[in-house]
């Protein structure tokens, strides 16, 4: 399940964050996957390049984690960028399409679900951050940052292919074993910046409450209260959230505004 909240002030149009998933049938080998991004706030046109990214990594042409076929995938979503640009108006416009976009990135999927040792596997670049919860207690985030590390320059994937060789430097990949009962959060920077920082205080609370989230306007509710209480940078904010169960679901619940 996606949540989401726009700086405050913001309409969810502005949202510059994008999130999706494509659960796929692991009894036909398919491996359900699960993407994260985070579009900079000064980039040129950012809800374009965090689109061309969510997209194709939950396609049927998306990357394997590995460092090469990340490499590939990242020369595609430049060249695509590039090919797909709508006209520019001005002068001023062209200098900041030369300039490009950035975004943070936290790509996820999952293995052997229908055998004895199912696994998640992701690859990041930035500080989006996933964090993988067993019975109430955190067993691993990744990437592995503290409260304070988060800054106003975090590595990222850019459209420019003079950054493509940093990029493939600075990506990261890790991994772990899942059992019936595990929760994955993915959450971009604000909200991973507050999850982190509420550890210290209340960790069996902070699981409890995410995991009972149900509906956007709770999210929405938690979101502004934190803001309010000046505990959660006023930022486009992201929480997706997967739960491992034994079977499929028998029904499904759609939350409407």
């Amino acid at each position: 399940m996606v949540f989401l909240a726009p700086k405050g002030g913001n309409t969810e149009q502005e949202w510059e964050d994008c999130a999706a998933g494509a659960p796929g049938s692991p009894a036909n080998g398919d491996k359900p996957r699960y993407i994260v991004v985070d579009g900079a706030t000064e980039a040129y046109d950012s809800v374009r390049w965090v689109g061309h990214l969510i997209s194709s990594f939950v396609d049927a042409e998306a990357p394997e984690l590995t460092r090469n076929s990340m490499r590939r995938w990242f020369v595609l979503m430049q060249e695509l960028w590039k090919a797909r640009a709508p006209a520019r108006a001005s002068y001023i416009e062209e200098c900041k399409f030369a300039q490009g976009s950035f975004a943070t990135l936290l790509g996820c999927e999952l293995t052997g679900l229908a055998g004895p040792r199912p696994a998640w596997r992701a690859t990041a670049l930035g500080d989006t951050v996933i964090f993988h919860v067993r019975n109430g207690r955190l067993l691993t985030h990744f990437p592995e940052l503290a409260a304070n590390d988060f800054g106003l320059n975090p590595h990222g994937v850019h459209t420019s292919p003079a950054h493509l060789d940093n990029m493939v430097d600075k990506l990261d990949f890790t991994g772990g074993e899942l059992v019936v009962g595990d929760l994955l959060f993915l959450a971009t920077d604000a909200f991973a910046q507050w999850m982190l920082s509420f550890l210290q205080d209340d960790s069996h609370k902070l699981w409890d409450t995410l995991g009972r989230l149900d509906h956007p306007l709770s999210f929405e509710r938690l979101v502004n209260d934190k803001r309010n209480a000046g505990a959660m940078k006023n930022d486009d904010v992201t929480l997706l959230r997967v739960h491992m169960v034994a079977d499929e679901p028998a029904f499904l619940v759609m939350c409407l505004p």
